[in-house]
């Protein structure tokens, strides 16, 4: 028969700790702030540090992130103009993205939930977006969207 005592259940509706519900937003804050420091150091305008766009190398078609590189090396140095220019999209995306990761953080921290609950027509809307920008970058009228 065995006599040890009986080992009472973990109690499920105990919140997790401060530190554990803040790793996610801070691992993806190191992460990003990671891929700035190595694109801001090394520059995607000389040749042979990154590797050409699959899309771009096979078709010499645009597509929406093409730029973003250069994009992120003007921003991590200050030249949101020249951003712009590199690609337009990322770098509208770049100050979302950061508020996005305040509203994260300051919920994980006082552990509310966290959840982007869109209805589907926004992220049609956000894909069109997307899309149309894809396009308008290759053709002749919207060249001034090309890196």
């Amino acid at each position: 028969m065995d006599d040890a005592l009986p080992v009472p259940a973990p109690d499920r509706s105990a919140r997790p700790s401060t530190a554990r519900r803040m790793l996610p937003p801070l691992v993806t804050l190191a992460g990003v702030s990671a891929a700035f420091t190595y694109v801001g150091l090394v520059d995607p305008n000389e040749t042979g540090h990154y590797p050409v766009c699959p899309l771009y190398g096979l078709t010499g078609v645009l597509c929406f992130g093409c730029g973003g590189l250069r994009s992120a090396h003007a921003v991590a140095h200050g030249d949101w103009i020249a951003a712009l220019g590199d690609n337009a999209l990322a770098t509208v995306g770049y100050p979302v993205f950061a508020v996005l990761w305040v509203v994260w953080a300051v919920r994980a921290g006082k552990a509310l939930p966290v959840a982007i609950n869109l209805r589907p027509v926004w992220w049609w809307a956000l894909g069109g977006v997307i899309l149309a920008f894809s396009v308008v970058r290759n053709v002749p009228f919207g060249s001034w969207l090309a890196p």
